[in-house]
């Protein structure tokens, strides 16, 4: 293995850590699910969302699509298994008419799937092509991704204040899009470039953000409100 190699490697595998923590991310929320039986108002569109763009990436990675790519599959094959059992939990606690859209939804994004599989495999005899294919697709899924915290950008900057858009997120946000953008230059790989390049420049507008408004933020009125909602309980 060259130096390259050795540097991607590493780059890689601290990737999966940095990777693995943003899709952990979400457990505090999913133990507010199952402690009140309820999805309350959170939504599950973005967990949906995540499956098909986890399984999209991990077959890109795999070494008949791309060569030397395990890394891109062994984190996002467990961002898979932990977007199912999200979006199960949702299920579970949904109404019916809630999990009548998961369903409808996951059966499309499987469907889709299975079309991409079999037009790569039959139809596309090069590495190059299948490459070619599923990275365009994922790219396309990636960007759609990306789009999702503009309304939170959008929030801190009307508001002036930074309460709802968690610091640690942003800058696993930016980290990760950082390190795999480095992965993806170390061996030229457009397909993972394009969008975690925006992953990087995603973050970097958060963390600016955060770092602008963060003195204009009222966090004194979250903590009254809660101490209003604490003693108005209390008996």
């Amino acid at each position: 293995m060259t130096g390259t190699g050795v540097a991607r490697t590493v780059i890689g595998i601290i990737g999966n850590f940095i990777s693995a923590c943003l899709f952990l991310s979400p457990i505090p929320t999913f133990q507010k699910i199952i402690k009140a039986k309820s999805v309350q108002e959170y939504k599950p569109h973005p967990y949906v969302a995540t499956v098909l763009n986890c399984a999209m990436w991990s077959f890109y990675g795999m070494p008949f699509v791309t060569s030397d790519d395990i890394l891109v599959l062994t984190i996002n094959g467990a961002g898979f298994v932990l977007e199912i059992i999200y979006v199960t939990i949702f299920i579970i606690y949904s109404n019916w008419g809630t999990r009548k859209k998961i369903f409808i939804a996951l059966t499309i994004e499987a469907v889709f799937f299975a079309v991409v599989v079999a037009i790569t495999i039959l139809a596309l005899p090069t590495l190059h092509g299948r490459a070619m294919l599923v990275g365009l697709i994922s790219i396309v899924f990636n960007i759609i991704m990306y789009i999702s915290p503009l309304s939170v950008m959008k929030r801190v900057i009307k508001t002036k204040s930074v309460k709802y858009m968690p610091l640690a997120l942003s800058v696993a946000s930016f980290s990760n899009g950082v390190i795999w953008t480095i992965y993806a230059l170390l061996k030229f790989d457009p397909y993972l470039l394009i969008p975690n390049g925006l992953g990087a420049i995603s973050g970097a507008v958060q963390l600016i953000l955060y770092a602008w408004f963060y003195r204009t933020t009222n966090w004194e009125e979250e903590y009254e409100r809660s101490s209003v909602q604490m003693s108005e309980s209390t008996p």
